[in-house]
């Protein structure tokens, strides 16, 4: 029996909620949360938030850049030497632009296909840790290291009911409670919203 509508893959990515972080006493930055909502077979959990900053987004789209050099990747928002991030105007035009960066990455299946991206975008490892991660340098791998991302953080209601239906597969959920991990400071208070319907303009 085939279902008369097979369900459609969807990715929804939302970058939002752009916060001050302080670095030290005499420096600041702004980390955006990026907010995953899909049903593809590609990626380990179907709902996830991170909070990642500008200089982070360069080191992810160099890294896919080296990996897939056939193709012509998307460009980030250009870096504006004038750049205040007490301007409404200039932090949301840099949040924009990061969105639709993420948006064109994710309709890439080549693109898709690296676990870089997919540790950008559901753990809040740092790049050194992301790529001894991918080169097999770490205890963990990458799915244990989106599964226990995503164990320190409150579990999202979607989560939860995909959770209970397959309760009753012994090992559909099991979790490698010796993976290595540490969680980083900011992982743990990641604040993210369970819906993606309120979106900043």
């Amino acid at each position: 029996m085939t279902p008369k509508h097979e369900k459609q893959e969807f990715v929804t990515v939302l970058v939002r909620d752009p916060r001050i972080q302080k670095e030290d006493s005499w420096h600041s930055y702004i980390d955006y949360e990026i907010f995953i909502h899909t049903n593809s077979i590609c990626f380990t959990r179907k709902t996830s938030c991170v909070r990642r900053r500008f200089r982070e987004f360069v080191w992810l789209r160099q890294r896919l850049q080296s990996n897939a050099v056939l193709i012509q990747l998307p460009e980030l928002p250009s870096k504006n030497p004038f750049f205040n991030m007490n301007n409404p105007h200039h932090v949301d035009h840099r949040r924009q632009g990061l969105q639709e960066f993420l948006e064109k990455i994710l309709q890439d299946a080549l693109l898709l296909s690296d676990s870089r991206l997919h540790l950008f975008l559901q753990t809040q490892l740092s790049p050194e840790d992301m790529e001894a991660c991918v080169s097999g340098q770490t205890k963990y791998s990458v799915a244990d290291a989106i599964h226990s991302f995503a164990s320190l953080n409150r579990r999202f209601p979607i989560e939860d009911e995909e959770r209970k239906k397959g309760k009753n597969d012994a090992d559909s959920d099991s979790e490698s409670s010796s993976s290595g991990l540490r969680p980083s400071d900011d992982s743990i208070s990641c604040g993210c919203k369970a819906s993606p319907a309120s979106e900043e303009s």
